[in-house]
């Protein structure tokens, strides 16, 4: 074990000296490869470089509380990238490929997995980018998949605490029929300049809506959407400019675990006032509680400044439970790496 401060870590890059790859060449995925130079050869044409052939995963590791070492849900963020893939004419590695790789980026990093108690946890980072020199705008034949592994604190420095959010209507994070429904490193681009933005007005979550009659409800410059009704709903946005929360997927099944009626629908902005809780959810800080949305002039607000509300904090309390052993896996999402 590293002699690391595991309570105070914030959520940022650590070079912990060994990552995976596998490069696809031939039509064919190679072997999974140990790496330890955290930096390497790229072509200076390469597609990933001038068209945009880049998108990557996030997941996480846990020490669970009887010592098992355990990924949340590695199949389903090998199968999103999958999806991102073909969207942006790469070839994605297969599931077996993508889970053995999380696996043994873990195994090599073993003792930079936070303990048990700590409230930290390892973040896995995929990245599957194009390789193939082009200089006219053709997708790449061949492609670099690397996964590299950090531990890592709280996305947000005061951890699960509520948070004041703003309407960023200047940009527009993603348009319908583009890439917003997949993990493409353009979207995150793409939403730098309006997350900044609020950032210096005081706001650390940006919330955008649709970028055709900024009339609906999309995400958070980072998260997805939840709303919860004091009718005992759970209602999330359904559009094809969102990306498929993994997190906002397991939270979905636990709200039903709990009675709850969950809505994947268009929910307009004027709707907001109706919800009792709002949420931000995703891999980094699984929820994120909102206490307020800013529009214009109009600031519309949910529960305590102070306190997250019940359901979400339940919610975030029985998710966590579950990754780190303190509540039993009955829904089968943890892997324990051997």
């Amino acid at each position: 074990m590293k002699d690391i401060d595991w309570g105070n870590l914030s959520f940022s890059y650590m070079d912990t000296g060994a990552f995976v790859k596998a490069e696809y060449h031939d039509a064919k995925w190679g072997k999974i490869e140990k790496c330890t130079d955290a930096h390497m050869p790229l072509h200076i044409a390469a597609t990933s470089l001038h068209y945009g052939q880049s998108c990557f995963e996030g997941l996480k590791t846990f020490t669970m509380k009887n010592g098992e070492v355990a990924i949340f849900r590695p199949e389903e963020n090998a199968r999103r990238m999958f999806e991102t893939a073909d969207r942006l004419m790469m070839v994605g590695p297969p599931e077996e490929l993508f889970v053995e790789a999380c696996y043994e980026a873990v195994r090599l990093n073993r003792d930079y997995v936070p303990p048990y108690g700590t409230g930290a946890s390892m973040y896995l980072r995929p990245l599957l980018i194009g390789t193939t020199p082009r200089v006219g705008v053709q997708a790449a034949e061949d492609f670099l998949f690397v996964v590299l592994a950090m531990p890592v604190g709280p996305y947000y420095k005061n951890g699960f605490f509520p948070v004041k959010s703003w309407v960023q209507e200047k940009y527009d994070r993603a348009a319908p029929h583009g890439l917003g429904h997949v993990k493409a490193a353009a979207n995150y681009v793409a939403g730098l300049k309006g997350d900044y933005e609020g950032k210096k007005l005081g706001y650390p979550i940006c919330m955008y809506v649709d970028s055709a009659e900024h009339k609906y409800i999309e995400e958070f410059g980072t998260s997805n959407f939840v709303g919860i009704t004091a009718d005992k709903k759970y209602i999330t946005p359904a559009s094809d400019s969102i990306l498929k929360s993994i997190t906002n997927k397991s939270l979905q099944t636990l709200a039903e675990d709990m009675g709850y009626t969950v809505e994947r629908r268009l929910i307009a902005f004027d709707e907001l006032s109706k919800f009792s809780e709002v949420g931000a959810c995703g891999t980094a800080a699984v929820i994120t509680p909102i206490h307020s949305v800013t529009r214009g002039d109009k600031t519309i607000t949910f529960g305590s400044a102070d306190k997250a509300g019940e359901v979400l904090t339940a919610m975030f309390k029985e998710l966590q439970g579950i990754q780190y052993g303190d509540v039993a896996d009955r829904h089968g999402w943890m892997k324990v790496v051997k």
